[in-house]
């Protein structure tokens, strides 16, 4: 079974979902399934203690902690 959800979202934040959905050769009804995943893997990482950020492979230090999700 699936689910159709309506989202109102400002024109910017729309443009920039229609520039990612190009450049990746996706949709955008795909980067929000894997948006969504990446927002549930947050919440119960953080649950868990842990802390989710952009990570620089070189040095394996965290460069961008994201927090508030």
């Amino acid at each position: 079974m699936s689910a159709r959800f309506n989202v109102v979202m400002s024109d910017e934040l729309n443009r920039a979902i229609d520039t990612a959905a190009e450049e990746s050769e996706t949709t955008k009804s795909e980067i929000f399934r894997k948006a969504l995943q990446l927002f549930l893997a947050a919440r119960d990482g953080n649950r868990r203690g842990l802390k989710l950020g952009l990570v620089d492979p070189k040095t394996e230090k965290m460069q961008t902690e994201i927090v508030g999700l």
